[in-house]
């Protein structure tokens, strides 16, 4: 029974010596936040772990021009211009045995776009307005508004069946039912937010009457009635003039003819003499 303890308190023992001797990073800073430039640095704190090179990750991807086969024991990636692009995850990887990596995460405002900045509808229809978001963090919540005499008056979802509100993280989709010209037409803004602030976006909605899509097909009627109107207008007036020609024409040889018979008389008479 002694002899079974003692080997219970021989491996704890070593498992936290190797839990106290594993290599850790220090990184400054921790965190960025909403800062237009930074600098990422890494710090390996075993200087005896032998290194073989490092690079940089962002959202998992590699940049490959942060690449390096120096033994170095720290490593530093700057970011001269943060934009929404520029935040995620970072993480600063060694090469070593065993391969050591630390996050640094860099926060943006989210950006809020519309997928559209004007919509149209017909009247009684749905509208469909969609406003997209992109960067890190994503919104945790997403607000519409409809501008009303330059005041932004929040849409609540739920309180009618006039307005939906369906929201994900990267994007928000309202549905207005039955359009109306005189009390739907106007400005719309989606705003996203999210643990670092609120950004918003605009979209015009127009509505137009059910009769307008009729328009094209009454002005193509329109103009083959137009030129149909013309071409019995010409023929009605070329008519008489062909009739006219033709007369003429025809009058001509029954005169001639009735010249030559009365010449062909008088030869007959003056031979007969």
């Amino acid at each position: 029974m002694k002899l079974f303890w003692a080997v219970v308190v021989l491996v704890l023992s070593c498992w936290r010596a190797n839990a106290s001797t594993a290599p850790t990073i220090i990184t400054d800073p921790t965190e960025v936040n909403n800062q237009t430039t930074a600098l990422l640095s890494c710090n390996l704190t075993d200087t005896t772990l032998v290194v073989k090179g490092s690079y940089w990750t962002h959202n998992s991807k590699v940049i490959e021009t942060s690449k390096s086969t120096a033994a170095d024991h720290s490593t530093a990636l700057r970011l001269d211009k943060i934009t929404y692009s520029s935040g995620g995850k970072y993480e600063c990887v060694f090469l070593s045995e065993p391969q050591v990596q630390q996050t640094i995460e860099v926060k943006t405002l989210p950006h809020v776009a519309p997928y559209k900045h004007s919509e149209h509808g017909n009247e009684r229809d749905k509208g469909v307005m969609v406003c997209v978001s992109h960067g890190y963090p994503l919104p945790t919540d997403w607000t519409w508004f409809k501008v009303q005499d330059g005041v932004q008056e929040p849409i609540i979802n739920g309180t009618s069946d006039k307005y939906e509100i369906k929201s994900t993280p990267n994007k928000t989709v309202l549905t207005i039912t039955n359009l109306s010209i005189e009390n739907d037409v106007g400005d719309y803004i989606c705003s996203g937010t999210s643990d670092i602030g609120t950004n918003t976006a605009q979209i015009h909605m127009r509505v137009r009457s059910r009769l307008a899509a009729l328009w094209p097909f009454l002005g193509i009627v329109a103009e083959v009635i137009i030129l149909v109107t013309i071409i019995l207008i010409y023929e009605k007036r070329r008519r008489p003039d062909e009739v006219t020609d033709d007369d003429d024409s025809g009058a001509a040889p029954v005169k001639s003819n009735s010249n030559a018979n009365h010449q062909d008389k008088n030869v007959r008479q003056r031979n007969s003499n």
